[in-house]
């Protein structure tokens, strides 16, 4: 789940996969395969809050990976506007009292109570400020690296609660790439508005989740057809789904990830807490400085990446016996 709060553009886009190719992110499963030990290592400093959250006037926070379903992460301000985006766990059906057929019917009902609740899922601009969201679901091709080999490592299907909990129609499947071509053709409905954004030259915040279950090709040339294949200055991507903080420009486009993630997570002070949440990205006709510290987007800016290592890193190697 992921969350645009506008409390009263630059282009604004959402989206609850991570669009990225995979050779420039890090390999946020398991096994940090690339990863054999710290090379310039970073501290975890408190997350300062955006200089605009005491501002007044026009301004968007934003905020991924929410998890309702734990009471602390309910407890959260009322907005002017609030976007939406499903995310996998929104998306389970693992209760009766879901009372659907399959995920997608769940989807459906989702996307139903929130136009009920007057709660967006469509572009819109607001004071300038296009706001994004884009529907998307991962697929496996999209990790095109080497394998990790040697390890015994649970399968996806053990390490993913996706494969069990989420029910699809029969024409689609987590294995391949249809549901990553269902979600975006989803996005198709709303091309008009999404052309008239770019046309418009305001700016825009897009709203969107790792390698085999976290990224998808679609959603990355969705981004590059609304931002541009090279991006631009006012360009920001706002996606979820791994829980770590990242802030990074790539191929001219900003991504951001500004997770509220487990209570258990906050606790030990994983992403500094939670006392800079949500993060206010834009304020009056302005985006934010880079969020800081971001653990992992901090340690690739810093350390170039190596796939071919497939060495476990050791903080992780410790967990696994080799088969």
């Amino acid at each position: 789940m992921l969350l645009a709060l506008v409390s009263f553009p630059s282009r604004l886009s959402l989206s609850q996969q991570q669009p990225c190719r995979s050779n420039y992110l890090p390999r946020c499963i398991i096994a940090f395969k690339d990863v054999r030990k710290p090379l310039n290592r970073i501290t975890r400093p408190q997350i300062l809050p955006s200089t605009f959250g005491d501002a007044f006037g026009f301004r968007v926070f934003v905020l991924s990976d929410l998890h309702t379903d734990y009471p602390e992460n309910l407890k959260w301000d009322r907005f002017q506007h609030v976007f939406y985006v499903p995310g996998n766990h929104d998306l389970w059906c693992r209760w009766e009292q879901d009372h659907c057929l399959d995920s997608l019917e769940k989807l459906n009902k989702l996307l139903d109570a929130c136009r009920g609740l007057g709660v967006e899922t469509k572009p819109m601009a607001i004071e300038g400020l296009g706001i994004i969201p884009l529907f998307s679901w991962y697929h496996e091709s999209f990790d095109r690296e080497q394998d990790i080999t040697g390890i015994r490592i649970p399968s996806l299907e053990m390490a993913c609660k996706d494969f069990r909990a989420c029910k699809w129609p029969q024409e689609l499947s987590s294995r391949d790439t249809s549901l990553a071509l269902y979600f975006d053709a989803m996005n198709e409905e709303n091309e008009d508005k999404i052309k008239a954004r770019a046309l418009s030259r305001e700016e825009d915040a897009i709203l969107s989740k790792p390698p085999k279950i976290i990224g998808s090709d679609c959603l990355e040339v969705r981004i590059r057809s609304i931002h541009g294949t090279k991006g631009n200055a006012s360009a920001c991507h706002v996606f979820g789904h791994t829980h770590f903080c990242w802030d990074a420009m790539l191929d001219g486009i900003r991504y951001v990830q500004a997770p509220l993630a487990y209570p258990r997570e906050r606790k030990r002070r994983m992403n500094g807490g939670e006392t800079w949440l949500p993060f206010c990205i834009y304020s009056d006709g302005n985006f934010a400085d880079r969020l800081s510290p971001c653990y992992w987007s901090d340690y690739y800016a810093a350390n170039p990446r190596a796939p071919h290592n497939t060495e476990l890193a050791p903080w992780v190697a410790r967990f696994y016996n080799r088969l």
